[in-house]
């Protein structure tokens, strides 16, 4: 007969697990575990850390998922503190249904730990494969604040948006006929291509819908806003024609 001793001590609250071992294990005579030098360290906001708990994890980064049939794809950045999600942004494109999927994950992700995040259904598959990217990046240390002394601030998400607030998308198209179309591009919508005696793109014209919101909000008449929230990059001046590139 097998005889146990047990030295526990445990409130009611707490689970015991007890080892059982198999047969040939029990047969095996022991031999002393030698040198352990635990985690390898890991660069952490400005100092160097050897992970062994959940909150031993801090930093801010980024990570990027797609869905099964590779239809859209999710930005994913999260700002975590002590191992508890402080922050997320999430950004997506693709599918209609990742921005409402996107809704409810930034409701969801803030007060989980980087764990619980990692096993949470986010709803949309490609925010779980971003969520299980950002992870890895985050627990080997590959942070983009892993050499910022204290880490980012709370609102870093934010600044990644720069002016305007919103996420800075390119959408571009083109066909062997009738050549490239600019739509978005990281200044905002564009209006129109300045083409030169080549029909060749040497320019354009966009306007940045955030700018001109802000400017609305501010008390400017739309037509105003418009005005202020539009701009040019290229060699415009020297364009021989304008075309829009949704139209013409």
């Amino acid at each position: 007969m097998d005889v146990y001793k047990l030295d526990f001590n445990f409130t009611d609250d707490q689970e015991v697990t007890i080892m059982i071992y198999s047969a040939e294990v029990k047969g095996m005579c022991p031999v002393h575990q030698g040198v352990h030098h635990g985690s390898a360290p890991i660069p952490e906001e400005g100092k160097w850390v050897k992970p062994q708990q959940i909150s031993d994890i801090s930093g801010y980064t980024h990570g990027v998922g797609w869905c099964a049939p590779q239809q859209g794809a999710c930005k994913l950045s999260l700002n975590v503190k002590d191992g508890i999600i402080q922050e997320a942004l999430v950004e997506t494109i693709g599918c209609s249904g990742m921005t409402h999927s996107a809704a409810m994950a930034a409701e969801i992700l803030p007060g989980l730990t980087v764990l619980e995040a990692l096993n949470t259904d986010l709803v949309c598959d490609a925010i779980n494969t971003a969520m299980r990217e950002i992870f890895l990046q985050i627990v080997y240390g590959r942070s983009q604040s892993a050499f910022s002394e204290g880490g980012l601030q709370i609102g870093a998400g934010l600044e990644d948006l720069g002016k305007g607030t919103r996420s800075m998308v390119g959408t571009t198209y083109g066909t062997l006929e009738k050549g490239p179309r600019y739509l978005d591009l990281t200044e905002g919508y564009i209006t129109q291509l300045a083409l030169d005696e080549d029909d060749e793109i040497i320019g354009y014209k966009y306007l940045n819908f955030g700018k001109m919101m802000d400017f609305i909000k501010a008390g400017d008449d739309p037509a105003k806003a418009i005005e202020k929230a539009s701009g040019q990059y290229g060699r415009v001046a020297d364009a021989v024609k304008f075309i829009d590139p949704r139209k013409e």
